[in-house]
């Protein structure tokens, strides 16, 4: 197949562009920067974003389109950077409707990102894809990116939004910030530890994704986020053990807050969220607990 990627040089963008390439397919990462870029080989380097760029002439026959494009949210949240969130966010989706509606021949799915944050925060509710949205700042951002994406339904496209939880990957993202004290033997429980982490290997977000890509019935939101959530505080003895450091220095919530700011959101609260629809479609989880992640993890 032809692929096509947005965000390809982050965390699910190079391991998705690496699988995809191992599997046989022709791959178009979309950048808004092509210098020093191979542009002729696989995969191949488009630029977008730009004043003039014109994308859609490069990716006749795309059969796929996966939008990973967007701002980190792990940056601290002034007012500004808020908008900066929201409005990349809004742009890439925009900007890959209008790529389509340009396209001869439409692609037959998009994958776009989303995040488990569209639920808001709880310690005692768990989440499906059928449960109402939330209020917070992420919830309302992720409700307005995938209003967005969902445009691209009326070119009769299938339109998946993957909500993902926490991804665990060793070198990037979230894993390697909250390690960081177990190595320094400082780690333990992060304020309450009552807060629901809904975790997801990298290995099965880029098998998630193919899954997404092949699977016709599956459309609409689905929750990226292993089928067993842990607790801050469980998540932190597990690691532990598999690190071999000890689990004992407590993170007050307010030092964290004074550190963060709003940011701190992301590790004080969180969200029970079940990959039903995944299950139901029978997408094989290769790590569905996570001691057997991490061990994983860990052990490259």
């Amino acid at each position: 197949m032809k692929i096509a990627i947005t965000g390809g040089t982050g965390l699910v963008g190079e391991a998705l562009s690496r699988e995809l390439i191992e599997k046989g397919h022709e791959v178009y990462i979309l950048t808004r920067n092509t210098n020093g870029l191979n542009s002729s080989s696989n995969p191949r380097y488009i630029q977008w974003l730009n004043s003039g760029d014109q994308p859609e002439k490069e990716l006749a026959g795309i059969e796929a389109i996966v939008n990973l494009a967007g701002a980190t949210i792990n940056s601290r949240w002034t007012d500004e950077y808020k908008r900066k969130i929201l409005e990349s966010r809004l742009q890439a989706a925009s900007e890959v409707k209008k790529i389509m509606e340009l396209l001869p021949v439409k692609p037959r799915v998009l994958v776009n990102a989303s995040a488990v944050g569209y639920y808001g925060t709880s310690t005692i509710e768990e989440f499906t894809e059928q449960s109402p949205p939330g209020h917070d700042f992420l919830a309302e951002t992720v409700q307005h990116w995938e209003a967005a994406a969902s445009e691209a339904q009326a070119l009769g496209v299938r339109i998946v939004l993957c909500r993902f939880g926490v991804i665990l990957d060793r070198k990037a993202g979230a894993l390697p910030r909250i390690a960081l004290p177990y190595n320094l033997f400082a780690g333990g429980k992060i304020g309450s530890g009552n807060q629901w982490l809904s975790w997801i290997h990298i290995e099965d977000v880029i098998g998630g994704v193919l899954f997404a890509i092949e699977n016709t019935d599956l459309e609409g939101p689905v929750n990226f986020s292993a089928p067993s959530p842990v607790t801050m505080d469980e998540f932190g003895k597990v690691l532990s053990q598999i690190m071999k450091r000890p689990h004992w220095l407590p993170v007050p919530s307010f030092a964290l807050k004074i550190l963060l700011g709003e940011m701190s959101i992301l590790v004080l609260e969180g969200q029970q969220a079940l990959p039903e629809k995944l299950l139901k479609a029978g997408y094989p989880f290769r790590y569905p607990d996570l001691r057997d992640a991490l061990q994983d993890i860990f052990s490259n």
